[in-house]
């Protein structure tokens, strides 16, 4: 059995937190930095071991029957998280004052933040032609709002600044992948611009410079535990 950790890039760790992670029960979660003085395999090994991380998925699924919690950790460049389900373990103890629920306080990666709402993505509605929540936990990647909202104030000023065509190409390569709630973040980026841009009576950008399909990297690079 071997246990992998090290993510190869931010869009890795997104990735394998939201699809992986975050909606298998992983809602409790600390997060660090390694100091530059230390080695980082160091750091993992102390982590790997002293929580016990480094299970398969067997063992994971004989410890949840017994009411204990399982930890995953990850590590990309020198920051790190390590997350727990619900059960006993001895994170709960340790990490108390630092730890965080995803369903209440956004885990924050770099420029994104994940948490867990319960959605409507069954698109049913109601008589008043309402939602109606699925009551699933589902997870939300969005552009971080600091981020965003830097990005909003930039496009406000460059919106007439620029023509169509620079714009277009600026859009298309915003460095964020289009998970839904950041596609929505860029649709209202887009709706801002061409706001101003009606206004000062310039052709509007269309729809088809955002990236709305999101690209599947690899997440992991050689490093194992064994």
């Amino acid at each position: 059995m071997s246990y992998r950790w090290e993510v190869q890039s931010r869009e890795g760790m997104v990735q394998q937190l939201a699809t992986n992670i975050l909606p298998h029960g992983y809602w409790f979660y600390v997060t660090g930095v390694v100091p530059w003085h230390k080695n980082p395999v160091q750091v993992d090994q102390k982590l790997l071991w002293k929580y016990g991380a480094a299970l398969s998925r067997q063992q994971r699924v004989r410890r949840k029957a017994r009411g204990l919690a399982n930890v995953h950790y990850l590590r990309w460049g020198r920051f790190w998280v390590l997350l727990a389900t619900h059960g006993q373990h001895e994170f709960f103890d340790e990490e108390s004052v630092a730890m965080r629920d995803v369903r209440r306080t956004p885990l924050r990666i770099d420029c994104y933040t994940l948490t867990l709402r319960r959605g409507s993505y069954l698109h049913q509605r109601d008589e008043q032609g309402q939602c109606i929540p699925d009551g699933r936990l589902h997870t939300r990647v969005q552009i971080a709002r600091d981020v965003y909202r830097d990005l909003v104030a930039w496009y406000e000023q460059q919106a007439c600044r620029k023509s169509v065509e620079e714009l277009s190409r600026e859009l298309w390569n915003l460095p964020y992948e289009p998970y839904a709630p950041v596609r929505r973040q860029f649709l209202n980026l887009l709706r801002i611009i061409n706001q101003h841009r009606r206004t000062a009576g310039q052709p509007a950008v269309p729809p088809d410079c955002l990236r709305m399909r999101r690209k599947i990297v690899r997440v992991f690079g050689t490093e194992t535990v064994t």
